[in-house]
This record gives C-alpha cells, sequence and structure tokens, in this order.
C-alpha cells in the first residue's frame, strides 16, 4: 500500500502521470501480489476471464500468461488514462481491453469463468452493488478473487511515510485519505460477498515485500505522489524537501538504504458462486 492510493488510482490521470505512476509503484506494491495471484489462478481450467480495475497492466500480464492459451482475457478499468499506458506496454499480447464501470458489467449472467480485481474494491462507490454484479456474471462454479489492502501500519514504508507528514499538515486529513485501507479484514468484507450470494468464501492475509532500488528512491516517489503531501505542498511548499530528507532517512534506518526492503501486507479475498 501506498500513500498515493489514498485517491483511487483509477481516477482519470493524465498519460504521463498514469506512465509515471505505474514505473515506480508498479514494481514497489503492485507486483510482488501480481505474482501472488497468478500463483492461485494457475492450475484453474478457464475459458472467459474478466479482471476488473487493471490499472496499467501490472496484474494483467501475470494473467495472460497463467491462464490457457485459449482463453479470452477481458481486462477493464474505469481510467482510459490507465488502460492507455497497459495497452501501450502490453499490446503484443492478447487481451481485450475495456472501459467498464465494476458496478455496471456489461456482461450476461452466468458468462465468465474466473473475475479478479486487484485493490480496485476499496474505491468503489457501491460495494453492495459491485460484488453483486461480479456474482451475477460469474458462471455457476466459478472464482471471484480479489485483493484490498491491510491497514496502513502494516504497510510500513507507507506508514512511515504518512506519520512523517502528518507532522507538517494543518489540518486533520479527510476521511477519504483512508480509502484504501477501508477494507482491511474479513469482517468487513464477508458481509459484502454474503450479501452477494456467495456462500463459499475464503478471506486471508498476506504478507510480502516491497523492494526499492534505495531508500532515496522510495523516499522521493512517496513523498512526490501522496495527495497527503499535495495538501502541505499548498501551505508549505519549502518544507518538502526537508520532509524528503526525514523519510529517506526513516526508511533506510528501518529497512534499509540500499535495497529498501519494506514489509507490506494485504487481504486475500476469494468466494466461489
Amino acid at each position: 500500500m501506498n500513500d498515493i492510493l489514498t485517491k483511487d488510482p483509477s481516477a482519470d490521470l493524465p498519460g504521463d502521470t498514469a506512465t509515471r505512476y505505474e514505473q515506480f509503484f508498479g514494481p514497489l506494491f503492485f507486483e510482488p501480489y501480481a505474482i501472488e495471484v497468478a500463483k492461485r489462478i494457475h492450475s484453474i481450467p478457464v475459458s472467459v476471464v474478466l479482471e476488473i480495475a487493471a490499472g496499467t497492466g501490472r496484474v494483467t500480464r501475470h494473467i495472460r500468461e497463467h491462464i490457457p492459451y485459449s482463453a479470452k482475457l477481458i481486462a477493464s478499468d474505469i481510467s482510459e488514462e490507465m488502460l492507455a499506458v497497459a495497452k501501450k506496454t502490453l499490446g503484443h499480447l492478447d487481451i481485450d481491453w475495456r472501459n467498464i464501470d465494476a458496478q455496471q458489467l456489461p456482461f450476461s449472467d452466468n458468462s465468465i469463468d474466473l473475475v479478479i480485481c486487484c485493490f480496485g474494491y476499496m474505491f468503489v462507490p457501491d460495494k453492495p452493488k459491485a460484488f453483486a454484479e461480479a456474482y451475477r456474471v460469474l458462471k455457476p462454479g466459478g472464482l471471484f478473487l480479489f485483493t484490498t489492502w491491510d491497514k496502513l501500519e502494516n504497510n510500513a514504508a507507507s506508514y512511515s511515510a504518512r506519520s512523517i507528514a502528518t507532522e507538517y499538515l494543518e489540518e486533520p486529513l479527510p476521511e477519504s485519505h483512508n480509502l484504501a485501507t477501508s477494507m482491511n479484514n474479513e469482517a468487513l468484507i464477508t458481509p459484502l460477498l454474503k450479501d452477494a450470494g456467495f456462500a463459499k468464501i475464503s478471506i486471508e492475509k498476506i504478507k510480502l515485500f516491497s523492494v526499492s532500488p534505495t531508500a532515496k528512491e522510495a523516499a522521493c516517489g512517496l513523498v512526490e505522489w501522496g495527495p497527503v503531501y499535495e495538501e502541505i505542498k499548498k501551505h508549505n511548499p519549502a518544507s518538502i524537501d526537508e520532509i524528503k530528507v526525514k523519510v529517506e532517512k526513516e526508511l533506510a534506518e528501518k529497512f534499509g538504504a540500499a535495497p529498501m526492503i519494506a514489509p507490506i501486507s494485504a487481504v486475500f479475498s476469494q468466494a466461489w458462486k
């Protein structure tokens, strides 16, 4: 989890911003879980797979590599800018790219074998409707697999960056800055799945590591890209360089200067129709 993800990553971003987002946060936070997702779908026989909130295609590539060659992969996102980056990177692969809202899936009932969404549902306004849509389009026996971020304090680099940022804020952060970690445990997720119709459910926390070549690079990315720091820039832009130094120092001391290896944690939810 990262501080930028307190903002919906599927929100419209300029093309160059989406590219930088992929280049920094892709390998740091999403790649470890993309690999973990791939492990779980490797042996599943499927003919049609839908990915929701595909973003810049970080997980999409792994899905394509681990499902049968003959299977159809539909990779969707609400942001055209994010999809544009994904298409540019993965244009050589057999993927059907779609601009789709998770709350209104344009597919027939019982038509999809596997629905995957990595770190997207936290930002969906109507979660019951989105989960009901996933259930509706799945075939009987189909799998719904999605990930959400664990509590901020269990995602160490982001927690350090946020903690230091709060020292420079003039006002408390609005609740919207906590959306990324708003689906962090079984008690929050299970009722949504049951209400959607799912009966067989498995939820677990998976702890991995985010790796950056250096603590300095991680600090620069977290500070430059975090919306929390956007608030600081409005009132005290001169403090940003000072904050970068503090974040780098803390990351280096706790997780290493080169490379920086910090623990991350996410919730893996699986439900079968």
